[in-house]
């Protein structure tokens, strides 16, 4: 792991600066904030849903592969996670 990777929480979960909702007008999942919003990719919110505090991030990835009939997806969840983490989305 690089130094500009961030540390991912055991079991993330979204700031409370940000919320996640569906926005009828743009047809897709946002995160909004006081500053603005963050419109999202379908995956990405499929993830983002899922990061209660209550979730591992393993448990997260096992939920969607089985959801979505996918496998070797870790990666990638891990990487929208980090992202998150460097956004400011995501905390432990």
């Amino acid at each position: 792991m690089s130094d500009d990777s961030p540390t991912l929480p055991a079991k993330p979960k979204l700031s409370k600066t940000f919320r996640l909702q569906y926005e009828p007008a743009q047809t897709r999942w946002v995160l909004l904030y006081p500053e603005g919003m963050v419109q999202l990719n379908d995956s990405a919110a499929e993830i983002l849903k899922r990061c209660d505090g209550e979730r591992s991030i393993g448990g997260i990835v096992t939920e969607l592969e089985t959801a979505f009939n996918a496998q070797g997806i870790e990666p990638q969840v891990r990487a929208l996670l980090e992202e998150g983490m460097r956004r400011g989305w995501i905390t432990g």
